[in-house]
């Protein structure tokens, strides 16, 4: 029985010496460039997390998440102002405008005027709606500083909503890979159900 302890605390460290700097680094790269599902690899690090025995699992997966999502958003935002103040703009900046259609730009332009920081927030809860409202706030002109101020706490829900939707995929299947593909499966339907919905409203 204690011959067994150190053969299953040998691999969860090596997950976490391994899954935390990877969650890390994949979670800020898809808020640089918005092409990675960034919510399925965090409801993917909590399904694991409900699994492991080591403690703080949870709580270092919400501090890796939430601090690589701000990041990210904050570089991309510092990135956005620079191309906005250059002549030549930059190929971020244009990044930002190919996943903001106009009408849905205006839509958060408008929103932006009536609500401010509070949009901020709840624009990183809703399917690609972070992009869009973050390039209303560069149209608006808003400083770096109001900017992270607004960011912070939007992260932190994002984070905390993906990781529990991990949490309820790791507890109602016994195997890990199951609550992942659970998790993976329902993170990306919640990504596309607005795409679906605004074709069938247009038909």
């Amino acid at each position: 029985m204690l011959a067994a302890a150190p053969a299953t605390e040998a691999p969860e460290a090596t997950q976490q010496a391994i899954g935390y700097p990877s969650l890390f680094l994949l979670v800020l790269i898809g808020a640089l460039v918005p092409v990675i599902p960034t919510g399925a690899l965090v409801s993917s690090a909590a399904v694991v997390a409900v699994h492991q025995t080591a403690p703080f699992s949870m709580a270092l997966v919400f501090v890796t998440a939430s601090l690589a999502a701000f990041l990210g958003d904050v570089t991309l935002y510092w990135l956005g102002r620079r191309g906005m103040g250059s002549r030549n703009g930059s190929r971020w900046l244009e990044a930002i405008r190919a996943r903001a259609p106009e009408d849905r730009l205006a839509q958060a332009q408008a929103r932006l005027a009536g609500h401010g920081v509070t949009v901020l927030i709840l624009s990183r809860l809703v399917p690609a709606g972070r992009l869009p409202v973050m390039l209303a706030c560069l149209v608006a002109e808003w400083p770096l500083r109001r900017f992270v101020r607004g960011n912070l706490p939007a992260c932190l829900a994002w984070t905390a909503t993906y990781q529990l939707i991990g949490v309820l995929g790791g507890s109602l299947f016994p195997e890990p890979w199951e609550g992942v593909v659970a998790a993976v499966a329902l993170t990306l339907l919640i990504s596309a159900a607005p795409g679906v919905w605004r074709r069938v409203r247009h038909r």
